[in-house]
């Protein structure tokens, strides 16, 4: 009985995911919007430009000491403010229209949104898409498109 609990254990840590282990945020590394400028006025297609300090930029899936990729979160709380005041994104970055991906490496997207007041936030990803520790977010950018 004991070495089927150790083999379903044994069993059970190879199926969790890589996301499951921490990717350390180096020092000083950050994150930040470009363009738009916080408080814009835009009109559509609108074109955010990413920027990044202190790592470099990999497709996802590259596992490279250092780098990620981003993830644009829009019209959305603030990272780290769950819905219910938790943390989230334990595990990878959901893919939604709120939640947007750029793992080929991109480091702008241009964008038809809404008219009206839209938040931009970045969050860069590992490999895995998962938040570096500490995760490494832009402040959030207030825009008004027309």
């Amino acid at each position: 009985m004991r070495n089927i609990i150790l083999t379903s254990a044994l069993c059970l840590a190879a199926a969790l995911p890589a996301a499951a282990q921490d990717t350390p945020a180096p020092e000083g590394a950050a994150v930040y919007i470009v363009a738009p400028a916080d408080g814009a006025t835009v009109s559509n297609p609108v074109t955010v430009v990413f920027g990044l300090r202190g790592m470099g930029v990999a497709p996802a899936g590259t596992e490279a000491e250092n780098t990620g990729h981003h993830h644009l979160l829009i019209d959305r709380a603030p990272f780290g403010e769950g819905a219910d005041g938790a943390e989230e994104f334990v595990y990878a970055v959901p893919a939604d229209d709120n939640h947007r991906h750029f793992g080929a490496g991109q480091t702008e997207v241009t964008l038809d949104l809404a008219p009206g007041t839209r938040t931009l936030q970045l969050v860069l990803g590992d490999a895995g898409h998962v938040p570096h520790v500490p995760p490494i977010m832009s402040e959030v950018v207030t825009i008004t498109v027309e």
